[in-house]
């Protein structure tokens, strides 16, 4: 087990470097006969890459995906899926000068600590240029998905303390931080801009809504649904928490206040609300899949901060480059990737469950 490979039925491996030459992935177990192209694959990338607009890294990177296997005429094969970016902007220069510090918030000491060795160039594998496979993989897990009538969207929830008050779909792809209330989305981008200004960053919250679900997905007690789902969600980098449907705020609540009482009508059993967040049991109810990520900081800030150096001496660091002042736009199709994963694993191991029981 190398931590690179995710999924059981749907299977990825992600590759790559953040300054190598290039990061791809490698996509097991699609079924033949899907219909995808590059286009559909290149604008969710689209949406990832940086330089989109003044509150993103303002490096420019094409991130132009290249198909090598397992898709033909426009149709999966059911062989391997090999996709990869080529690396053309990345500046290691900027990393010469202190690749013998570690930086504050990110990966730099534990990964010379597990290994014995670390890409000092930009954060390696730890990079969330990494996640460029895990889009171009969810692009196809959200095709498959399609057929089925399941849609996953995402959304900047809070930046900064400022929340989105009003939900409208529509705005989400219209402003730069991806967030749903246009009024709330000016206010973000005001105090991202700001602390940009002061060399800082900002964390915030994305929440990740998937629907159409059928009832029936996910496997009792350590495959659980929303387990899975968490565990795909904290395999992002940046993330620090995850809450599925009420989260936290049930241990605020009385059992009264928190079961989601059922009706039925006209023969279809309902729920009256959602606190549990369309999963129960760790299988799947029907209901919208609600699910939030806390996201840290970028960790790459302008300031000057205290560390060590790999001999052990107190230094002071202060990095240059080009680093997003809030990553949560960015993160947005990262996450919707990771739900998406995760629920076409589930509806293939749910498939094969009633192919076995029919026999």
């Amino acid at each position: 087990m190398t931590g690179n490979t995710f999924g059981k039925m749907f299977q990825i491996m992600t590759f790559g470097e953040s300054h190598g030459k290039a990061v791809g992935v490698v996509i097991d177990g699609v079924k033949a006969g899907l219909p995808i192209s590059e286009s559909e694959i290149q604008k969710e990338l689209d949406r990832r890459k940086p330089g989109q607009s003044r509150i993103t890294s303002p490096r420019k990177e094409e991130d132009k995906i290249e198909i090598l296997s397992g898709i033909f005429n426009g149709k999966t094969t059911g062989a391997p899926i090999c996709m990869l970016v080529w690396n053309k902007a990345m500046d290691s220069s900027k990393y010469e000068k202190i690749k013998d510090l570690f930086r504050p918030g990110h990966a730099d000491y534990t990964y010379l600590k597990k290994f014995g060795i670390r890409d000092y160039r930009g954060s390696g594998r730890a990079s969330g240029r990494e996640t460029l496979g895990r889009v171009a993989a969810g692009a196809i897990a959200k095709k498959l998905l399609a057929k089925k009538g399941m849609k996953v969207i995402a959304y900047t929830k809070q930046v900064d303390g400022i929340k989105a008050k009003k939900f409208d779909e529509n705005e989400i792809e219209r402003n730069p931080l991806r967030c749903p209330d246009k009024t709330a989305a000016g206010k973000m981008e005001k105090a991202i801009l700001k602390v940009r200004s002061q060399g800082n960053s900002l964390g915030g919250i994305v929440e990740i809504i998937a629907r159409n679900v059928p009832t029936g997905l996910g496997e009792p007690v350590f495959g659980k649904l929303d387990a899975e789902l968490a565990k795909a969600l904290m395999s992002i980098g940046a993330v620090k928490g995850v809450e599925i449907g009420a989260g936290f705020s049930v241990a605020e609540m009385k059992g009264s206040e928190c079961n989601d009482e059922m009706f039925s009508s006209k023969g279809k059993i309902s729920f009256k609300s959602n606190d549990a967040g369309g999963i129960l049991g760790g299988i799947s109810t029907g209901q919208d899949i609600v699910a939030r990520i806390a996201v840290k900081p970028t960790a790459s800030i302008a300031l000057k901060q205290k560390t060590v150096d790999t001999a052990g001496k107190n230094r002071t660091i202060k990095v240059e480059g080009k680093h997003d002042p809030c990553i949560c736009p960015r993160i947005v199709p990262v996450a919707e990737s990771m739900v998406a994963l995760v629920l076409a694993d589930a509806l293939m191991m749910q498939e094969a469950r009633q192919r076995n029981n029919k026999i």
